[in-house]
């Protein structure tokens, strides 16, 4: 009998959430904001990628995540933002978050919202493009240039592959390429494509050198573009034309290299590996990338790889969040018909 009273009293303990053990149910979630770095603090000095959303939602609530460095934040209605830190990290940062169980992310949409460097010949500096395609140049053999055989136009190929633009293998490394939801692609740019970005004397001074490349002369703009992604930065004419041949490759020629980043492949392999579980809904992911500098320098001009400037990078961060928050706005207005509809009209 007084085992039996023993078992009743902690069990009024642990419902009451006394005796040091916290029941409290995880998060729901409507939206994750993916974000790779952040300049300084969170708020109140130069923006990077977090700033934005988490002056501009406001996201008030600051949160722990074991295993992602970068504080949390949230909002009372369903919005959370995390600091994924960049390149390598990122997979950590992004499976931590999945495995955490302070979340409900079932429904949740993803938004990954970062700057990335663009090709002057699809868009110009402070440009939104809404990703179809992320693409995979991790997993690739690279043979110095000074050795390469006579007409190759790089030293960069397929694993498995004896000579570039040929498609290899790279079972265990990578899917290579994944498509977004097109039907989710298409109803964001479709809600963003008339957002006004905002230009300046800086940007067009910054542009005016591309005169063989009338859209990345252009002011910004939002388009629909594909991601490329690599740990490794790299710059010039000759990798924009590689970027430019692998995104083609990898896509059988549907998708058209717009963007260059460090973190995207990264991120969609991980959503992938955890798909299965019911853990996310990896039709719900979106990847939204805006242009901090060119890819390669003016045609027949040669540019060192440091080519970062101030007036790019800050239309960029402020481009993330004035498209981006469109998107999220959207689908945090309306949660009654996104939480189990996709914005394309296919119900789950």
């Amino acid at each position: 009998m007084r085992a039996f009273f023993i078992r009743v009293l902690m069990a009024l303990l642990l419902a009451s959430g006394l005796g040091g053990v916290a029941l409290a149910k995880p998060i729901p979630i409507k939206v994750v904001v993916v974000t790779t770095f952040e300049i300084g603090a969170d708020t109140g000095d130069m923006a990077g990628e977090f700033q934005p959303w988490v002056e501009g939602w406001p996201l008030k609530h600051q949160i722990a995540i074991p295993g992602v460095r970068h504080v949390a934040r949230y909002s009372d209605d369903g919005v959370l933002a995390i600091v994924s830190d960049m390149r390598g990290r990122t997979r950590e940062s992004v499976a931590a978050l999945i495995l955490s169980d302070q979340f409900d992310l079932t429904k949740a949409y993803w938004i990954v919202s970062g700057i990335a460097g663009v090709d002057p010949k699809v868009a110009s500096l402070g440009s939104a493009a809404w990703a179809r395609y992320v693409v995979d140049a991790d997993p690739i053999y690279e043979l110095d240039e000074r050795d390469i055989p006579a007409g190759w136009p790089y030293g960069l190929y397929s694993n498995d592959a004896e000579r570039p633009n040929v498609k290899g293998k790279a079972e265990g490394s990578s899917a290579m390429v994944w498509t977004l939801d097109k039907g989710l692609v298409d109803w964001a740019y479709a809600l963003t494509r008339d957002v006004k970005l905002p230009d300046s004397p800086g940007l067009q001074a910054l542009r005016a050198p591309y005169k063989g490349d009338p859209e990345g002369q252009r002011p910004p703009f939002v388009l629909q573009g594909d991601a490329l992604g690599t740990v490794r930065f790299w710059h010039g004419a000759h990798r924009t034309q590689w970027a430019q041949d692998w995104v083609k490759l990898w896509t059988d020629g549907a998708g058209t290299f717009t963007m260059t980043d460090c973190e995207d492949q990264g991120i969609l392999d991980v959503l992938d590996a955890h798909a299965a579980s019911g853990k996310i809904d990896r039709r719900r992911v979106l990847v939204l990338r805006t242009g901090s500098n060119y890819s390669r320098g003016p045609q027949g001009e040669q540019s060192l790889p440091h080519v970062f400037h101030g007036e790019g990078l800050k239309a960029s961060f402020d481009s993330t969040f004035r498209v981006g928050g469109v998107v999220v706005r959207e689908l945090t207005t309306h949660w009654d018909r996104y939480g189990t509809t996709l914005p394309a009209g296919r119900s789950q």
